[in-house]
């Protein structure tokens, strides 16, 4: 087991914190969307000067300038409103931070690897734990001028990070790079502009505990009627008392409605935002709070009824059932999603691929899954993998933040533990150990099942490797059952056994003499059995 790097040990995953929940604005009157689209453009226009405002400030940033800032917004909008703003302001630019500092990251990685290729000789072969010297002379004055460029990058990088410096688009970089390339985006510059403009809005409001239905600027009653409190260069455009705008149309939460009346009914703080699709030209109304922190359930507990064992794979999950003593039960499961595609095409075929999972899980009767705790920041740079561009493309398209969000939250409503496990040698080992013994004529395992259970084997807390059967010297009673780990040249648990005797070792009855007993005839096949029948060798419980 030499150069195996320390596992982390598995852990259960702690449920999710917050809810979410959307329903859209049906019935809009004209009046209502001309006020919807003023109140947004004003209060998007406010947003983006505070933005900019703060990230000048950098780290110069301060409790005074925060309350500057928030009485300088109040003259134009409401009180409520600049907090909400200036929330949203803060909010950006720590998430602007963390990107940078992850940028940074990501530099030194390709740094540190085009540094040591660089340093080995032309055609100096690599090991499977780091990269040989690049082929050619060409090809390594070529990198030599791409470590050139990366360490550059990273000096501007570094220095923006240390005086606070940060680059943010309201609208997103993304789509303000589309403005370049509307003919293969299938937009028109008028479609383009409607769209900048709308994700630029700023129609959001935090909720409020012991304010009336937990909103004072955005407020929906039980019944879902929909209010809004209108900035004071807009009050004239108020069809209700106190400055408020009533819409026509209701809301009504298919999903989480329940939930959601008990907290406004008892005026307990409620996040709304409002916002429109373009591509639809449909308005959308999402409630959010936050739920108390719960403890994860003990580890013990959540394996106590067996788990389900995931493999995450770049077009499908496989997955296995085991019990808790960690024996394979029935067969493998496989749960194909397509990753091409839009963004909404690929988070539904997510989403779809985890309902089936977690519904097959359901009724296996089982209490957690295990999944391995995956992040590839580190493993997609092309210094590091060279001309494998495929394999890049490959790990790439994985989404692991967006699968362990929504693992998280989907199994948290079906009552199921999430165990997170070390995910290193998960498919070497389960192919090494498992694939082989668990394929028949009629099941068909693939590397990427084996690695299934080879997870839930690690989240049930069992070594993957399988425990050899035979008791230590001559006796089980002197020293116990054998627990140490099958050798790699052990023979397979899975071989033929001789037959067990009665007979002393080395065939030598107690009383000393050799006695040989006649055999029966083959002809016979109703012959008495002379040994016993072992157990299958897959149903153990080490």
């Amino acid at each position: 087991m030499g150069g195996v790097r320390a596992l982390a040990g598995s852990f259960v995953v702690p449920g999710p914190s917050g809810v979410a929940v959307r329903d859209r604005l049906k019935h809009l009157t004209p009046a209502d969307e001309r006020v919807l689209r003023a109140v947004g453009g004003h209060q998007g226009v406010l947003a983006s000067r505070d933005l900019k405002v703060r990230c000048t400030q950098g780290l110069e940033h301060s409790a005074g300038s925060w309350a500057a800032r928030k009485r300088g917004l109040t003259k134009v909008s409401s009180s409520r409103i600049a907090g909400a703003i200036t929330k949203a302001s803060h909010d950006q630019w720590a998430l602007a931070r963390r990107s940078q500092a992850a940028h940074i990251r990501s530099l030194e990685a390709g740094i540190r690897t085009l540094r040591h290729r660089l340093s080995l000789p032309v055609g100096a072969k690599g090991t499977k734990r780091t990269a040989g010297g690049y082929r050619s002379k060409g090809e390594w004055f070529r990198k030599s001028r791409r470590l050139a460029d990366l360490e550059a990058r990273h000096a501007a990088a570094v220095t923006d990070w240390r005086a606070g410096r940060v680059r943010v688009v309201r609208g997103g970089k993304r789509l303000l790079n589309t403005r370049h390339h509307l003919a293969p985006a299938g937009l028109t510059e008028e479609r383009w502009r409607e769209r900048w403009e709308a994700e630029r809005w700023f129609l959001a409001a935090d909720g409020e505990s012991g304010k009336r239905f937990g909103n004072e600027t955005i407020r929906v009653t039980p019944d879902g009627r929909v209010s809004i409190k209108l900035p004071a260069p807009l009050a004239h455009l108020a069809n209700t008392e106190h400055g408020r705008y009533t819409l026509a149309s209701t809301v009504a939460f298919t999903h989480r409605g329940a939930e959601w009346a008990d907290r406004v009914e008892a005026n307990r703080a409620v996040a709304y935002r409002i916002h429109l699709d373009t591509a639809r030209d449909r308005w959308y109304l999402t409630a959010s709070w936050q739920r108390p922190l719960v403890q994860a359930i003990p580890w013990e507990t959540a394996k106590a009824g067996g788990v389900i064992g995931v493999d995450t794979n770049a077009d499908h999950f496989a997955a296995y059932r085991l019990d808790p003593h960690g024996n394979p039960v029935g067969e493998p499961h496989r749960f194909a999603y397509d990753l091409s595609g839009t963004t909404h095409h690929r988070d539904a075929q997510i989403r779809h691929a985890l309902t089936r999972l977690l519904h097959w899980a359901k009724q296996s009767g089982v209490t957690a899954i295990g999944i391995e705790d995956l992040d590839f920041s580190a493993e997609k740079t092309r210094e590091k993998h060279g001309r494998r561009k495929r394999f890049r493309q490959l790990i790439s398209g994985i989404p692991t933040a967006k699968l362990k969000a929504r693992l998280v939250s989907m199994a948290a409503e079906q009552g199921l533990a999430i165990i997170a496990v070390d995910p290193a040698y998960t498919s070497k080992w389960g192919g090494q150990h498992w694939q082989k013994p668990l394929t028949t004529p009629r099941r068909k395992m693939s590397r990427h099942d084996a690695a299934g259970i080879a997870i839930g084997r690690r989240a049930l807390g069992h070594p993957i490797r399988r425990r050899t059967a035979p008791p230590p010297h001559d006796r089980s009673d002197r020293a116990g059952h054998r627990t140490a780990q099958a050798e790699p040249g052990t023979r397979e648990r899975e071989g033929t056994r001789p037959p067990a005797t009665d007979h002393a070792p080395g065939g030598v009855p107690p009383n000393g003499t050799r006695k040989r007993q006649p055999s029966a005839p083959k002809t016979v096949r109703d012959a008495p059995r002379t040994h016993q029948w072992i157990q299958h060798p897959l149903m153990h419980t080490g």
